[in-house]
């Protein structure tokens, strides 16, 4: 075994497996979604928060309560550790690039990219100079039924956070 080897590799080697990571749990949270037949709408009132925040919890990007894990844990049929890493703060940010390759991830990141500065001078020219929270946030994702074809309808609030002069 060479010195550059994989961790898990060495790992292995010495008999150990390496600690469950966030994203071992994401993968489990996905996998048992699929084999038990579960919409995210489902999930999200075991645990007794919005898809929408339940579905980022789940894919590792929010921290939930004990309450809230171990209703997951359950539903999902997820082992104990899995069930404490649901409640630990996460890393934030679940791209894995720069420019994002899924289709419909880069539609947002197009969507940004050609409304962006748009977005960014109708808030200043609102509220000031200042930024939109993505901490005290919330979403809520609705399917808009239109007879030329549905449409997605995503409405995003988020407190404004005036910056400071010092």
């Amino acid at each position: 075994m060479k010195k550059n080897d994989a961790p898990e590799a060495l790992l292995a080697a010495a008999g150990m497996s390496r600690p469950m990571k966030r994203t071992d749990v994401t993968e489990m949270v996905v996998e048992a979604k699929l084999k038990k037949g579960l919409s995210w709408v489902k999930i999200a009132k075991a645990v007794g928060a919005s898809k929408e925040w339940t579905t980022a919890a789940l894919l590792g990007q929010m921290q939930m309560t004990r309450a809230q894990a171990e209703a997951a844990g359950k539903l999902l049929g997820l082992p104990s550790h899995a069930v404490l890493l649901l409640q630990q703060a996460p890393y934030k940010g679940s791209l894995p690039t720069a420019v994002p390759t899924d289709p419909l991830i880069y539609r947002f990141y197009e969507l940004v990219s050609v409304y962006g500065t748009t977005f960014k001078e109708l808030i200043h020219e609102e509220f000031g100079d200042g930024i939109m929270s993505a901490i005290d946030f919330k979403m809520d994702l609705r399917r808009e039924a239109d007879p030329k074809g549905d449409r997605v309808q995503i409405v995003m609030s988020g407190k404004y956070l005036q910056y400071k002069t010092y």
